[in-house]
């Protein structure tokens, strides 16, 4: 099952939230949203599939899918993102501290950072980046989760987590790289280099239909492109990360709850997966930062293809600098 959201283009601005089904979209049974679908989980979502798969219902019901423009597949709840490809981290680490490393700890635990579900994009949606010099996408599958009754998505297992994935899509993390990079050096996560969009799209697969993908040690087997203005950048098999998803749903799950709605980002695939990657292997800017009216187009086997257009810069009012302070411990009298 392929689930999306979109509006109506022309004077029919309606939104519709639903299934595509051939070459049409078709809406949920009784006016239901993605969010309820989600929180109902898989079983909901083959009870609706079956409701509207009669001919006559999507003849009556569904629309072309030529006649409406995609929007995010869901409004995420909250927007985990991993860092799980080695080959990424190899060569970012070089841009960043002249040669390649991968710490230790990365070996560890699938490692990853919370990102803005509000600022959330569509296929074909625009980014407006902050002012920045390095501006740069990242090449991403994301799961979606979905609810299981009886669990609390809490403290779950590889087993336990794989049910909760709900399904799956394309993921772009767009980045400001010296935003980002004079950030962590704080000893913090990315946050104002990363948080002014990420696309998703154009649509969730259901885990089912991905089943035949999983490979014999579970991970996911499809092979991901993305091409900058129609030129190839990058190319990998989402296989090639070093935690299979299940296991990242697990460990986002440790002492806490993974909940219907949540998106969890693969982290970007490696071979080009992203710019700054190129960066480090290449020893400067080649190929060059994303500029404005760069059009970035991901295509992601049994996924789709999610495409954004970089807009203008956007210039945010100033801030000042930290003020030296006194360090007083009590206020003066």
């Amino acid at each position: 099952m392929r689930i999306a959201r979109w509006i109506g283009d022309g004077h029919a601005g309606d939104t519709g939230e639903g299934f595509i089904i051939g070459d049409r979209v078709v809406p949920f049974p009784d006016g239901l949203t993605v969010a309820r679908v989600l929180a109902g989980g898989l079983p909901l979502a083959h009870a609706l599939h079956h409701r509207v798969t009669d001919s006559r219902t999507i003849a009556d019901h569904g629309r072309p899918i030529e006649d409406v423009t995609l929007l995010a597949p869901l409004q995420p709840a909250s927007v985990r993102d991993f860092v799980t490809f080695e080959e990424h981290v190899e060569g970012v680490s070089a841009g960043v501290e002249g040669k390649s490393n991968v710490a230790d700890e990365w070996y560890q635990a699938p490692t990853f950072y919370f990102t803005n579900p509000h600022m959330i994009l569509g296929p074909g949606q625009t980014v407006d980046p902050p002012v920045t010099e390095r501006l740069d996408f990242e090449l991403e599958v994301a799961v979606v989760i979905g609810d299981v009754a009886g669990s609390t998505g809490s403290n779950l297992d590889a087993e336990q987590a794989a049910a909760h994935i709900f399904g799956y899509t394309i993921m772009n993390d767009w980045s400001a790289r010296d935003l980002q990079a004079r950030e962590m050096k704080v000893r913090l996560g990315p946050a104002k280099g990363k948080d002014f969009g990420t696309s998703l799209g154009p649509w969730i697969v259901t885990a089912d239909e991905l089943a035949h993908h999983v490979d014999a040690d579970g991970f996911l087997a499809i092979r991901a492109e993305v091409r900058v203005n129609g030129e190839l950048i990058g190319e990998d098999l989402v296989s090639n990360m070093g935690w299979p998803f299940p296991e990242l749903v697990a460990y986002a799950s440790r002492n806490s709850r993974v909940a219907p709605g949540d998106v969890l980002g693969s982290g970007t695939v490696g071979n080009g997966g992203c710019l700054g990657e190129l960066w480090g292997r290449n020893g400067g800017l080649t190929p060059p930062p994303l500029k404005p009216g760069d059009v970035v187009t991901m295509s992601v086997e049994s996924l789709g293809e999610l495409s954004g257009r970089v807009g203008d810069y956007v210039p945010a009012p100033d801030l000042p600098s930290a003020r030296p302070r006194p360090r007083l411990r009590h206020r003066p009298l």
